[in-house]
């Protein structure tokens, strides 16, 4: 049975930063990628950022470049999304995903076999 646990989520004003992190237990790790989606109240879920096990290779949505960079710790089975100069409109909750093998698009929730509960992220004005 696979686990995602998101932590580190919270409160933070305007330019400043967070750090998320989603650890995968339960499971021998073996995922293609693992990905960082989000929920606005009232929007649908949306891709944010995504890593390639294997090597690295990372994917980012255009409304985050620049400001939000995924990375992983294989020895911990861990993966952070490092968020910077947050903006209201990142208020949202935060989920972590993995996937088992690549199914053509990192970007769709669809695709993926596992998911966190989620991690709340508010970014006040």
């Amino acid at each position: 049975q696979v686990q995602l646990v998101e932590s580190g989520g919270g409160l933070v004003q305007a330019g400043g930063s967070l750090r998320l992190s989603c650890a995968a237990s339960g499971h021998t790790f073996s995922f293609y990628v693992m990905s960082w989606f989000r929920q606005a109240p009232g929007k649908e879920r949306e891709f944010v950022a995504g890593i390639r096990w294997s090597d690295g290779t990372t994917n980012y949505a255009d409304s985050v470049k620049g400001r939000f960079t995924i990375s992983r710790d294989n020895s911990k089975n861990t993966v952070y999304l490092q968020m910077n100069s947050l903006k209201p409109e990142d208020t949202a909750v935060y989920y972590c995903a993995a996937e088992n093998y690549y199914r053509g698009s990192w970007s769709l929730a669809h695709t993926y076999d596992y998911w966190g509960l989620g991690t709340q992220v508010t970014v006040s004005s």
